[in-house]
């Protein structure tokens, strides 16, 4: 067998991405009443999304009913073979069922139509043969129709299942918009990715408070404080009243700074040399944002102050980094 070059690989690359994009600018340019009455069909819905389909087309609707179910729309799996043997039970007459078969003929989907039917629920075909069985016994149909696969045999389910997926996004998206699906409803539905924890992460979920804040008075000699300091191991101490007034913040490289300077760290009181406004921040503001703030001002810790101005804590940035907030 001749040897396929790298630069004919990369050839053959471009060729399939340039196939499958085309396929994805005629579907845009095909969608039409059909995906809207769909969208208002799944809004509509009382019950459940059911997303089925055989083969490629199995794997794409799973990861549809993901997607679907990842951004406001309750929705999951079924395998049409096992819908066939008990499945089916668990679809109901409140649900919508999106079917997916690229030829509409998939044995396994087309037998389940007369069940359904039955059960008196919404049926979305997603198929690229309008003439299809499936097409034909749905009461919407989403055409995804592509003319040529991106496989060199015109065989292997490629720019289809492209089509599909592609779809499956844009009616996610859709309804994700017109539910008002937002940031924090995301973070809810993914409270182990890292977007959760950057949108239910909160400050005071983290921040060092009571007995863990380093703290020391107005008039306390540098040396004591630099112990204090030492002691809570967060590289920074604060400097405030017993009834939380803050007057500043002395940190690791406030020291360094001090001992360029060969000042006597034995003489000197806080007073002399903390810094008198530090970056703050409230306990109920996302820890990223407190991320934030430590990136854009180049510090590692942030005061935390309620909404009387009184401290309430301490945030590193150690701790946003064990908790995954970055």
């Amino acid at each position: 067998m001749e040897k396929i070059q790298d630069t004919r690989r990369l050839e053959l690359a471009r060729e399939v991405l340039h196939a499958e994009s085309a396929a994805l600018s005629t579907l845009a340019e095909r969608l039409n009443g059909d995906f809207l009455a769909a969208v208002e069909a799944i809004l509509a819905c009382e019950g459940r999304v059911i997303v089925t389909g055989m083969g490629k087309s199995g794997h794409v609707a799973r990861k549809i009913a993901a997607t679907l179910a990842s951004t406001g729309t309750p929705a999951f799996f079924v395998h049409p073979a096992e819908a066939a043997h008990g499945d089916l039970g668990m679809i109901t007459g409140r649900d919508v069922v999106i079917a997916l078969s690229n030829s509409g003929e998939s044995a396994e989907v087309v037998s389940l139509l007369p069940a359904l039917k039955l059960k008196g629920g919404m049926l979305i075909a997603m198929t690229g043969r309008p003439e299809s069985t499936l097409a034909q016994e749905s009461d919407i149909l989403l055409h995804t129709h592509v003319d040529k696969e991106a496989c060199p045999l015109n065989l292997a389910p490629t720019t289809s299942t492209t089509a599909q997926i592609a779809l499956g996004d844009a009616l996610a998206v859709t309804l994700m918009e017109v539910r008002g699906f937002g940031q924090s409803d995301f973070a809810l539905s993914h409270p182990g990715g890292s977007l959760g924890r950057r949108l239910l992460v909160h400050v005071k979920d983290l921040m060092h408070a009571g007995d863990a804040l380093p703290r020391v008075a107005p008039g306390t000699l540098l040396k004591d404080a630099l112990l204090e300091m030492s002691r809570k191991r967060l590289g920074m101490v604060t400097v405030s009243d017993a009834d939380g007034t803050l007057h500043g913040i002395y940190t690791d490289g406030d020291l360094r700074r001090t001992l360029e300077k060969g000042a006597d760290v034995y003489r000197l009181t806080i007073d002399e040399v903390m810094g008198r406004q530090p970056r703050a921040i409230q306990p109920d503001k996302l820890a990223a944002e407190a991320g934030f703030l430590m990136k854009q001002h180049q510090i590692t810790s942030l005061v935390v102050v309620n909404a009387q101005g009184k401290l309430a804590g301490v945030l590193h940035m150690h701790d946003l980094l064990h908790a995954g907030v970055f």
